[in-house]
């Protein structure tokens, strides 16, 4: 719940902030845990290329928002840190970090904005974290994977989640997990090429599934720009009106629903934000910046207000994201 009036200039909803007393990640995480090695932080053995206390350090997060020119900022779990399995003890895993992510954003004087996480093996333990979400402060909704358990946004686990956000008039960001693949080994693949695989993969299963048309409210957004949903919109398109069995859950063309998502500005291309920014409206994109990631946008607004919608346009498509 955001009661308290947020910070003048551009939202960034996409970015990333842990408490170190988590690094532990929760039960059942498919990596090994977050730790220092010499103020660089690793997952296990991977390192992630950068200082450790940049995913912890709120003044730190403060500083690099005034050096971007960002007013005000969306922090969400690291997506390793999702609680992916039926495992106890996930959702005190979860629970700590709503607890911490308040107490970080209340105190932020309004340059801070939280997404909780919820436990996503179990739909009931869901829901109620999400009801408790709706009345802990500073929290505007929650982030999730694309992915779990081989199905998508339009099935199982992830789908009910979806229906009791839009219930609670929670947003939900869509994050991508960077699923490994033996074939994405090498080169970084598992990161270029996963992570907009998986976020087309989950746009599509919400268009294609009819999930937006069945929960109208439900506010919705996908970072990296959708992935390679932009690219892909005109195939999933003709699929749609030449075969029955791609419009048999939607009675909508896909290019309809798509101009009712969110997408943050992360496409590191100024020609796909342009595409992007055609496909969905101007209406749908929010500034994003990836924060503190090697992937992170390194000018998040001047990025976005280069290639995409003006910085007042920027900031009202995130308040309406975020339900103020």
């Amino acid at each position: 719940m955001i009661s308290a009036p947020l910070a003048e200039g551009v939202i960034d909803v996409h970015a990333h902030w842990l408490p170190t007393e988590l690094f532990h990640l929760p039960p059942g995480a498919p990596y090994g845990h977050m730790h220092d090695r010499d103020g660089e932080l690793h997952l296990g053995d991977i390192p992630l290329s950068i200082p450790t206390r940049a995913m912890s350090d709120v003044p730190a997060i403060l500083k690099d928002m005034r050096t971007a020119g960002v007013g005000v900022r969306v922090l969400s779990a690291p997506p390793f840190a999702f609680p992916v399995g039926s495992v106890p003890g996930a959702g005190e895993y979860a629970t700590a970090f709503n607890d911490a992510l308040s107490a970080v954003v209340s105190d932020a004087g309004g340059r801070l904005v939280g997404l909780g996480m919820v436990s996503l093996g179990d739909a009931d333990e869901a829901r109620a974290q999400m009801e408790r979400l709706t009345r802990t402060g500073g929290i505007a909704g929650i982030a999730i994977p694309p992915l779990l358990a081989g199905r998508s946004l339009d099935r199982g686990t992830l789908r009910h989640i979806l229906a009791d956000a839009a219930d609670l008039d929670l947003a939900v960001l869509v994050h991508p997990m960077q699923l490994p693949r033996p074939e994405w080994s090498e080169h970084y693949l598992s990161n270029l090429i996963g992570n907009p695989v998986e976020s087309a993969t989950a746009v599509a299963a919400l268009v294609l599934g009819g999930v937006k048309e069945e929960l109208p409210r439900l506010r919705i957004c996908f970072v990296h720009g959708g992935g390679c949903a932009p690219g892909l919109l005109g195939r999933w398109t003709h699929g749609w009106h030449t075969r029955a069995d791609v419009r048999r859950h939607s009675t909508r063309p896909p290019e309809e629903v798509f101009g009712e998502l969110f997408f943050d500005s992360v496409t590191h291309d100024p020609g796909l934000l342009g595409l992007l920014t055609a496909q969905a409206s101007k209406d749908a994109i929010v500034c994003g910046s990836d924060y503190p990631f090697d992937m992170a946008q390194q000018d998040p607004v001047g990025f976005a207000t280069d290639h995409g919608p003006d910085a007042r346009t920027l900031t009202a498509n995130a308040r309406a994201f975020l339900g103020l």
